[in-house]
């Protein structure tokens, strides 16, 4: 038994959410920076407050995709149960999010925001991977690609438009602008839509019919299948590890503290080294103990046995994720200070530097909505490989180019560095998981989706952990050269995209 073919509709429908969740994700990093500092943020302490939105990711997709895998209801399938309840909560925290009196609930809100978008968003990976045979699924991708372009480009220029019509975009010292406000809100009311369209419009196959497809292709085994034996020697290398791992951690984590170095290094050393090392050591203590079926075990076991294609993206996919982290959270502060010249986030200079970061973030949107059906024509002329390492490539060129732009015109800041980043983003966001669908089993896609997160995660808690230490320590508090480190991150990545063994090939 093999999936159909799905027609273009078919495909459409069921990525158009895509539509509301870059919506939402688009107002969130064009504009949380934007809020932290209106709010009291040095421009120093930005890196950490941003640490919910990875981390919040860390724990909560590979969770929701152990979950989806399991789940089937009987009108809403085994994906759109979770479409559903994380755009309703996400919508509500959109509206909340520019509300928010102070830095400390501004923070917070993030956190909840960014966990609501994220129960929506991790299942729709792999959606397209439950429902598209092997030879669409660089479609299937490029679609949602098409739609996070298009939902990211409208979100992006939704304070500048408000402002075109009237809507005042300054407010008094410690108050969001009324542009900022507005536009949540209608990426509220838009994400919940968009995710409701594709939950109505799309339709599921059933836990036997995929099992039926998993027959006919050739899967990595359950972990489960393993001999009693294979899980206590697993697990007493665990406890090895992790033990390891948690005093290392906790050197690292005294050494912070012992020479007052910048307290982002924290989320390294305590938040990462240390808290893996604890998972481990449970891990460890559980299998020994013949604690076997449980699905923290299940899921600290499949991380390791991942298939191979999925351990060599996830080198590309840190270095991409680095870059990207970088520009969200520095292209604000490097705009007004580096080319506007200012640091003053109630003058005229300061916002109209920041609704020009607005712009930029919707053109490489746009380019990359415009791309997202070249891509896969590339990639059948040459190799997705090939293809992801020139784009990759192309949007490291683009962020260093942001250095050497000292004049505000429109055309040098807003369109040529987000080129390159557009072509960049666009496939990003397709043929990763394009490369990696083909490699997973079909009982797990959703669990292995929400583990490749970890690649995108981890590399953003990296880049809020040091990011600010070098901007602060190296590079006198200009904001711009975190942009050089994230170019130069993306080319590295794009060099490692073309050591993976790609099964299409």
């Amino acid at each position: 038994m093999k999936k159909r073919t799905l027609g273009f509709w078919e495909i459409w429908n069921m990525s158009f959410g895509f539509l509301g969740i870059q919506m939402g994700f688009a107002l969130q990093n064009a504009n949380v920076s934007r809020i932290f500092q209106t709010l009291g943020a040095n421009v120093e302490d930005i890196p950490i407050l941003w640490v919910a939105a990875p981390l919040t990711g860390l724990i909560v997709q590979p969770i929701v995709g152990y979950f989806s895998d399991r789940t089937w209801h009987s009108k809403l399938g085994r994906r759109r149960p979770f479409f559903l309840v994380g755009a309703i909560l996400a919508s509500l925290a959109l509206f909340l999010m520019p509300n928010s009196p102070v830095l400390w609930i501004a923070a917070g809100m993030l956190w909840i925001m960014d966990a609501s978008i994220n129960i929506s968003m991790e299942p729709f990976r792999a959606f397209v991977g439950d429902n598209l045979p092997d030879h669409q699924l660089t479609k299937g991708f490029a679609m949602q690609s098409f739609f996070i372009g298009i939902g990211a480009y409208v979100a992006s220029r939704l304070p500048e438009f408000m402002a075109y019509i009237g809507i005042s975009n300054t407010a008094p010292e410690g108050v969001i602008p009324d542009t900022v406000k507005y536009s949540f809100y209608i990426g509220g009311i838009a994400f919940l839509i968009a995710v409701l369209w594709t939950v109505f419009k799309s339709k599921e196959y059933s836990p036997e019919e995929m099992a039926a497809f998993e027959n006919n292709e050739e899967t990595q085994k359950p972990i489960e299948e393993h001999l009693e034996s294979w899980y206590i020697q697993n697990g007493k290398a665990h406890l090895t590890y992790g033990a390891i791992a948690t005093l290392l951690g906790l050197i690292a984590t005294y050494a912070v503290y012992h020479f007052e170095l910048k307290k982002d290094l924290y989320v390294l050393t305590l938040g990462l080294i240390t808290l893996a090392g604890v998972a481990l050591i449970i891990s460890g203590i559980m299998q020994t103990k013949h604690h076997f079926k449980n699905g923290f075990v299940t899921i600290m076991n499949d991380f390791q046995t991942m298939p191979k294609v999925m351990k060599q993206l996830a080198w590309v996919q840190f270095f991409s994720w680095f870059a990207l982290f970088s520009m969200w959270i520095y292209t604000t502060g490097a705009v007004t200070q580096h080319i506007y010249g200012t640091t003053d986030t109630t003058s005229s200079a300061y916002n109209l530097g920041a609704n020009q970061v607005g712009a930029m973030f919707a053109n490489y949107n746009l380019v990359a909505a415009a791309v997202a059906f070249l891509l896969p024509l590339l990639a059948k002329k040459t190799s997705r490989k090939f293809t992801h390492f020139v784009a990759l490539v192309l949007g490291g060129f683009g962020l260093i180019s942001i250095y050497f732009i000292s004049e505000p015109s429109t055309f040098m800041i807003e369109w040529l560095p987000m080129i390159g980043v557009g072509i960049a983003w666009a496939s990003i966001l397709s043929v990763p998981y394009a490369m990696l669908s083909g490699s997973l089993p079909a009982n797990k896609m959703g669990y292995y989706m929400g583990v490749f997160n970890f690649f995108i995660v981890i590399p953003q808690l990296v880049a809020a952990s040091i990011l600010g230490f070098l901007v602060s320590k190296f590079f006198n508090n200009q904001p711009v050269y975190a942009l050089i480190v994230g170019g130069a991150s993306m080319i590295l990545a794009g060099i490692l995209s073309l050591t993976v063994n790609d099964k299409q090939e």
